[in-house]
């Protein structure tokens, strides 16, 4: 079967099996490798899932462990190296020549016939526009699109997002009037991201929710680890998305200020127009980032405020307060947890050699408890003084061009939920988490009078 999904999402050599392991010096293949894994199973925390209970509910021990003991663990289960030191993280994301990010997108759990062929029916591919873009177009690609996301078209969508929140808010308040309580995440955080990125993109004819269903699909499908069956249901939905935004960019009607008009604009290095297939992919990577991730960060921004003693009411009068303790939450429990990368050439790092295509998982969330880096990091410390030396958001040529979006919006989301909502508390019972293997973040937030 021909299908470009293939190319860039089945991952083959990332999953199967011994040889292609040896290849990329899995320990015990007989290379220098062997000793990269010193702790086996991490001492007395045990054998690591980066997909269980206890690694999702309660990274921390675990990523504290792999600092101190391995900052550089290969991990059996996923095929890749964990690196969880600050300095190694930022060195990574710094040297996009050594590091690549040709992983950055492929499917972490192989992709079975039945899903393949739902995305290939569906036309679906990723090619190399931003986030998986290692070569020379990804400049000018990075540069248009963060036109549509810098401070100064952030500050003139502040009043867009203020409204929006409101009018969510108005809902979210009917409710608990009416019940006791209401879950903000599925009626708040996750909307709210969702409606400004249509009205910023000028995006219509499709509805919040099902861009929301699309997006939350496309990230389970490549960064989680569901069964076959859930694999293939997955798949439609996410070969649903792509052929949406295949007639999105198709379509040539397009005021030439926004973001589909400029990229049909675009120029490649060579002079030659972009094509519609990386069109597709930039906007793939442009809306899961602007929704999924960033509804993620509300969530854990709202569920963290509620449950820091005091917090809640002092937030809509502290001036900056809403804003330090978004940064805050973003060093300590970013919805982005790890991310991908690829040795272009063998390499030290952290004391291990690592050959040529060594899988790298960037532990991003670990890398904000460093405690070299961040004093006392397992306090909530709004005000500390290296507040913004995270790397919540990457770092380099790869950092994510609508951070100070996610930040501001987050920010509004907290302070404005806050002073509509003075006398909510958070539900006693602990949320079910999502636990992809880039993405973490409370699917519950719900609040009670």
């Amino acid at each position: 079967m021909n299908s470009p999904a293939l190319d860039t999402l089945a991952a083959g050599d990332a999953h199967s099996g011994a040889e292609p392991g040896a290849r990329r010096g899995m320990p015990g293949s007989g290379d220098p490798l062997s000793a990269g894994d010193p702790l086996g199973p991490l001492g007395p925390l045990g054998p690591l899932d980066l997909f269980g209970e206890g690694f999702v509910r309660d990274p921390y021990p675990w990523l504290d462990e792999l600092r101190s003991e391995s900052p550089v663990h290969y991990d059996p289960g996923t095929g890749l190296w964990l690196v969880s030191r600050y300095d190694d993280v930022r060195r990574v994301l710094l040297d996009p020549a050594r590091f690549r990010p040709d992983n950055a997108l492929h499917a972490v759990t192989p992709l079975p016939v039945g899903a393949l062929r739902a995305l290939a029916r569906a036309g679906f591919t990723l090619p190399p526009a931003l986030a998986n873009n290692g070569g020379p177009s990804h400049t000018g690609l990075r540069r248009l699109v963060t036109r549509f996301f810098n401070a100064e078209r952030v500050a003139a969508t502040v009043p867009t997002i203020e409204r929006i929140a409101d009018e969510l808010l108005d809902a979210v308040r009917s409710e608990i009037d009416a019940t006791g309580g209401c879950d903000l995440f599925d009626s708040f955080a996750q909307v709210l991201p969702c409606r400004v990125l249509m009205e910023l993109l000028g995006i219509r004819g499709v509805d919040p929710a099902t861009l929301i269903r699309w997006s939350d699909a496309s990230l389970e499908l490549f960064w989680g680890r569901p069964t076959p069956e859930r694999q293939r249901e997955l798949a439609e939905l996410a070969g649903e998305f792509h052929q949406w935004l295949t007639a999105t960019v198709s379509d040539g009607g397009h005021p030439p200020d926004s973001l589909v008009g400029a990229l049909a604009r675009h120029r490649l290095p060579d002079g030659e127009p972009l094509d519609a297939r990386t069109a597709v992919a930039a906007c793939f990577f442009v809306f899961i980032a602007g929704q999924s991730t960033t509804g993620q960060l509300i969530a854990t921004v709202l569920r963290r405020g509620l449950t820091e003693a005091g917090l809640w009411r002092l937030l809509p009068h502290e001036r900056g307060l809403a804003e330090a303790w978004t940064e805050e939450v973003l060093r300590r429990e970013p919805p982005v947890t790890t991310w991908r990368r690829v040795t272009a050439r063998p390499v030290e790092l952290g004391g291990v050699s690592l050959p040529e295509g060594a899988q790298l998982l960037l532990m991003l969330q670990g890398s904000g408890s460093d405690p070299e880096v961040f004093a006392d990091p397992a306090r909530m410390c709004p005000h500390r003084p290296n507040i913004r030396h995270h790397l919540a958001f990457g770092a380099g040529r790869h950092r994510c061009p609508g951070a100070s979006l996610a930040r501001t919006e987050a920010a509004i989301a907290l302070r404005a939920a806050a002073g509509r909502l003075p006398g909510v508390g958070a539900a006693g019972e602990e949320p079910p988490m999502l636990g992809l293997l880039s993405f973490r973040a409370p699917l519950r937030v719900t609040v009670r009078r």
